[in-house]
């Protein structure tokens, strides 16, 4: 890669790429030289929105593909079109970084990863909340030894409502309510893949998965895959879950979707409890930590959801930049996916799933 910056082009600008966009227009090693989407409109609006009114807006993938000065294609599809993307972007020589989740089945995962391990060159699937900050700071203290041997992860994601929350067009939400589009629910498998990447995160892959995978009406008559229960099992005698639960009536702080995270992970002499996410319950610290007898606020950090996205599209281009290896790989990516589709599995036959083997335990 020589000096200049990496000319980037975004397929597909809906609601989520406004985060996306935001590295690249303030990286001076970056450049957004093109927008792709079926409603030219749509494009055209985001490139005045991001002052980059003299980009090319085409509604075509193929002819975006065909533009010798897009080194990087941004992929923000509907899940059932990343695999198809992702190739033809192969194909044609692009730098990819790809939307998680990276596919809808292990069997489409298996053929990006054997593609991305035979190509030449960064192949990236997009996971931001591994670099929100609070979860670097968690991650650093554990590194330090703050709470010894992480035992347990619990992870709470709870859709609630915010007058602040952004609008999100039916359009978004309309294909994530069929599975052959979205591979899954919209908080289980969707937004889930960040709580399974969490998990992987601190605690590696697990043994096992058991869920209970509920169903109720969301804002707008959307269906929600709530209230619900995953659980997990990692080697070491080591455990985790997933409590997914849509308060309608508890009002939140964000600026983006109207829904909290917490994190809590216990050790071996210590706790740490990372609040927030999507967005936030009052001025509760980002990090505590329980070590030696003493409780222990961290308050500078920034908390602004956005920061995970700027933070992990940085990451990628220095990767891109020094030869570095991009997080995440598609190879850690179907790790992941394997990992939501497990619980999905387990609540559909009613019975834990073993990963070790791949059959029901």
């Amino acid at each position: 890669m020589n000096s200049n910056p990496i000319r980037v082009a975004v397929i597909g600008t809906g609601r989520i790429s406004d985060l996306h966009a935001i590295e690249y227009l303030q990286n001076p090693a970056s450049r957004i030289v093109a927008l792709c989407d079926r409603d030219p409109a749509l494009a055209a609006a985001k490139a005045k929105q991001w002052g980059i009114e003299d980009v090319a807006i085409e509604t075509d993938l193929d002819a975006v593909l065909a533009m010798p000065d897009v080194d990087l294609v941004e992929i923000l599809l509907p899940h059932h079109l990343h695999l198809g993307a992702a190739l033809k972007a192969m194909n044609a020589g692009k730098i990819v970084s790809l939307q998680k989740p990276m596919c809808v089945s292990l069997e489409e995962a298996d053929q990006l990863v054997a593609a991305a391990e035979a190509y030449d060159r960064p192949v990236k699937i997009f996971e931001n909340f591994i670099f929100y900050p609070p979860v670097l700071k968690a991650r650093d203290l554990i590194d330090q030894g703050a709470i010894g041997t992480p035992l347990s992860i619990r992870i709470k994601s709870n859709p609630a409502r915010s007058a602040t929350a952004w609008d999100v067009p039916a359009a978004a939400n309309a294909w994530r309510q069929k599975q052959d589009q979205a591979g899954g629910g919209p908080l289980v498998f969707d937004d889930g893949h960040h709580k399974f990447a969490l998990a992987w995160h601190f605690m590696g892959e697990p043994d096992e998965v058991h869920a209970f995978i509920g169903d109720t009406e969301g804002p707008g008559g959307i269906r929600f895959d709530a209230q619900s229960q995953i659980s997990f099992r990692f080697p070491g005698n080591r455990i985790g879950n997933l409590e997914i639960v849509y308060s309608p009536e508890m009002e939140l702080a964000t600026r983006h979707y109207a829904q909290d995270d917490r994190v809590e992970i216990t050790g071996t002499k210590g706790v740490i409890w990372i609040n927030g996410g999507h967005g936030r319950l009052a001025d509760s610290p980002p990090v505590v930590l329980y070590s030696d007898g003493k409780l222990t606020e961290f308050r500078d950090i920034p908390t602004s959801w956005e920061q995970s996205f700027v933070l992990s599209t940085r990451h990628y281009i220095d990767a891109i930049r020094t030869g570095g290896t991009p997080v995440l790989t598609a190879r850690q990516a179907r790790e992941i996916l394997r990992f939501a589709l497990a619980a999905e599995e387990s609540a559909r036959i009613g019975r834990p799933v073993d990963l070790r083997n791949g059959r029901p335990a």
